[in-house]
């Protein structure tokens, strides 16, 4: 395939779809598709059929739209008209849309999200454009919307080295949690030695309630693999492996059909878009370990390995995979470079803040009325999230705390509700970005609950390797318990502390060295609560 050829199966594709007087947009991401998505679908075809409308309407299974906590949720498209989201929808509901709406012109009123709705119109979305708007498994709607013009331009128009320049320029940094430089990354791959080198996607998200590289990986692909390969070219690598949470069952499905379709195309494997560069990309499957979360233990985990960390240096960027280079990046930034390949990096660095680039994916979770995936600019306040795009605490309670990073990340307090999401000011409350997960919690959370809870977590998923963090874990689990139970001293306390330096500053890998921030962030801004249990043996 050459430039001339994908942009004439793009075209047809529009003129296909532009055919329809009509598209309903049914979601099918894990969360509606658990509220009963499959059968809405099946509804609404056999509806359009009964109607016999199928001339002139389409159904589409697309990805996550985003307001996961009211799926099923459908969007009617027509031309020339504003699109209409529903909200959990059931079959008999859609019939009645179909019926209603479609045939006679007339909305749902009692199934339809307002058109202003602060949740919808107040995000940004960049990784997340086509999610919820184009079928996941089709290559051709990817095609129709700017899929692979990417790629196309980087490979005929661009260097290595001015394409890494460019991403340094962007201000990109990794969405993974640690938020490292993502073109300084790639220039150390791409000036490493070696006659081999890999991609490597970490889709192994592990954080509870966190979802946004799953929604990503089934709503949109291709834009995963287009990324991977731009990277490859970057840094010089003909192989990319994507490492996928072995409980995302309909990612991994997606993602193998995408890179079979994309390799009949010629838009992977060999001599893509009529160049001189050859890449592939396969997928890997993990059972489950948090722990291969951390690069190190991931890469154990692709050579078939025990998913272990191993000590730094040498570092993946000098020797990964089977001891060559290999650059590792967590999904959403590969879902970033397309876009800023295609628009440049000026207007990429024109989002967010002066250290903070671009926009940042959060699954909003907890007490909040609006809980889903939201794709919302760097720097914007925690308040505008919690109040504007998440509709405020339910049932008139009073915001407590939001949870960021995971078990890795801190609770961040009311007073800190004006502060800007971004990775300097998260970090100088004692938390972090993390992957993206955000729990709200109301005035009803006991903050030890909190803690005790992440750290019991942590304890499970400590691959037992280092003793900080294999036995650390576990003694601050018991000593949580026993302050939530009112059987702790004050003692008890300054070893909560103690132990928390100690498994911070000596465990081997990341999850042993971030396992205490849950609890000296709650322990800095909740001690009343801790003193509580254990002075007056009561939960506040």
């Amino acid at each position: 395939m050459n430039s001339i050829e994908l942009e004439t199966i793009a075209q047809r594709e529009r003129e296909r779809q532009q055919a329809f007087r009509c598209r309903l947009l049914c979601c099918a991401s894990t969360p509606c598709l658990s509220s009963g998505g499959a059968a809405v679908q099946s509804a609404l075809q056999e509806a359009v059929k009964a109607g016999d409308l199928n001339a002139e309407v389409t159904v589409y299974a697309t990805g996550c739209m985003g307001p996961c906590s009211r799926g099923p949720v459908v969007t009617v498209q027509e031309q020339g008209k504003p699109d209409v989201i529903y909200e959990q929808v059931t079959p008999e509901a859609a019939r009645e849309i179909v019926t209603k709406h479609v045939v006679a012109g007339q909305p749902v009123q009692s199934h339809a999200l307002p058109a202003d709705m602060p949740f919808l119109a107040k995000q940004h979305k960049v990784v997340l454009a086509n999610s919820g708007l184009i079928d996941p498994e089709r290559l051709e709607d990817y095609l129709a919307h700017g899929g692979y013009k990417a790629l196309d331009h980087v490979l005929h128009n661009m260097t290595p080295e001015g394409l890494c320049d460019e991403l340094v320029r962007s201000g990109l940094r990794g969405r993974g949690g640690a938020g490292y430089p993502t073109g300084l990354k790639w220039n150390l791959v791409r000036k490493a030695a070696g006659d081999k080198k890999y991609v490597v996607a970490n889709g192994d998200e592990g954080d509870p309630g966190a979802y946004m590289d799953r929604a990503l990986m089934e709503s949109d692909p291709h834009r995963v693999l287009e990324g991977m390969a731009i990277a490859g070219y970057a840094v010089g690598a003909d192989q990319g492996f994507v490492y996928v949470r072995g409980e995302y069952p309909i990612a991994a499905q997606r993602l193998e059909k995408a890179i079979r379709a994309a390799e009949r195309r010629g838009l992977l494997g060999s001599r893509i878009l009529d160049s001189n560069f050859n890449f592939r990309i396969d997928v890997r499957i993990g059972a489950g370990a948090f722990v291969c979360g951390e690069e190190t233990a991931l890469m154990q985990s692709i050579m078939g390995r025990r998913g272990q960390p191993v000590p730094r240096p040498p570092y993946p960027a000098q020797s990964g995979l089977w001891g060559k280079p290999t650059l590792i990046n967590n999904v959403e930034t590969y879902g970033s470079i397309a876009p800023i390949a295609l628009n440049g990096a000026d207007w990429f660095a024109a989002i967010g803040t002066e250290k903070s680039k671009g926009t940042k994916i959060f699954a909003l979770a907890g007490k909040v009325e609006n809980t889903g995936l939201i794709e919302v600019p760097m720097g914007i306040t925690l308040r505008e999230i919690v109040y504007d795009i998440g509709g405020g605490i339910p049932d008139g309670l009073a915001f407590k705390a939001a949870q960021t990073g995971g078990p890795s990340g801190g609770c961040i307090p009311a007073q800190f509700l004006d502060t800007p999401v971004d990775y300097e000011s998260l970090k100088a409350l004692g938390s972090i970005m993390g992957s993206g997960g955000m729990i709200i919690m109301d005035e009803r959370s006991c903050m030890v609950d909190v803690a005790k809870y992440f750290m019991e977590f942590c304890a499970d998923e400590s691959c037992g390797k280092c003793v900080p963090c294999r036995v650390g874990t576990v003694q601050m689990h018991r000593i949580l318990a026993r302050i939530t139970d009112g059987s702790a001293t004050a003692a008890d306390l300054h070893t909560l502390r103690d132990l928390c330096d100690v498994v911070r500053d000596t465990s081997m890998c990341g999850l042993g060295q971030s396992a205490p921030n849950p609890v000296l962030s709650t322990l800095h801004y909740f001690m009343d609560e801790y003193e509580a249990h254990i002075h007056t043996r009561h939960c506040p």
